[in-house]
């Protein structure tokens, strides 16, 4: 029997543990971002163990935020895209390793397995790359992050393989850009997928200043609505809508 779990931390960010191994995805570990954006919770505890990994997604700021980074113990292998090493070597991040769709590793007992997504991604001062998602397994289970992209085709190559999918769904404002997911396009990528469970993330963590009086429907309306959707058009998989901090089995 699996022991795979995931925990949401907030936006993009949850660690995924199998025993004693936990890789982070995506560390967004801070009150603020960028001057605007304020976390609505209070920042989950990683817990004293060790990270085997770290895994990024994409180059945006709300995925490789280099101050959370620095927070992690100082030596923490850190997975990027291609094209992204040079900015965090440049940064004084030494165990960087660059991958591509396709592409394996293992951190003690999980295993990860490199997978594509769709969405642009560009940063000043970064090299071009593209952005991706990981498949994370123990050998019983597998939990797929999905980290920032549009739904296309590809997931369907993943269904019958993933038993807890964390999907975007929204993001921090009113409206959502190009590139992404919202509720009702994620519980599509669910129906393409079939897992056995599907975790929101990329909602509700974040949001301008004025948010929860100009539009207090981003507080919750993103989540219910994904998993009102999934119950429809997916009725077989099960939807946990997780606060920070909460947990889930894969299994």
């Amino acid at each position: 029997m699996s022991d795979l779990a995931a925990t949401y931390i907030g936006h993009a960010t949850s660690l995924v543990s199998a025993g004693s191994s936990r890789v982070l995805t995506d560390p967004l570990l801070r009150g603020s971002l960028m001057g605007l954006l304020r976390r609505r919770h209070a920042e989950p505890a990683l817990g004293s163990e060790p990270l085997d990994a770290v895994l990024i997604s994409h180059v945006h700021h709300d995925h490789l935020d280099l101050p959370s980074l620095r927070r992690l113990p100082e030596g923490t292998p850190i997975v990027v895209p291609f094209g992204a090493g040079r900015l965090l070597r440049r940064k004084g991040f030494e165990r960087v390793e660059e991958v591509g769709v396709g592409d394996r590793l293992r951190f003690g007992a999980l295993e990860v397995e490199v997978t594509p997504a769709v969405h642009i991604a560009v940063r000043r001062g970064a090299q071009r790359s593209p952005a991706l998602g990981y498949l994370i397994g123990d050998g019983r289970a597998n939990a797929y992050f999905a980290g920032d992209t549009e739904l296309f085709a590809g997931m369907a190559d993943l269904a019958g393989r993933v038993d807890l999918a964390l999907l975007p769904i929204w993001g921090w404002g009113p409206t959502l850009g190009p590139g992404h997911m919202n509720p009702e396009q994620a519980a599509e990528a669910v129906g393409m997928l079939r897992p056995r469970r599907a975790v929101p993330i990329h909602w509700g963590t974040y949001s301008p200043l004025a948010a929860p009086r100009l539009w207090p429907w981003m507080s919750h309306g993103p989540a219910r609505g994904f998993a009102e959707h999934a119950a429809t058009t997916s009725p077989e998989t099960e939807v946990v809508i997780l606060e920070p901090g909460q947990s889930v089995a894969a299994g």
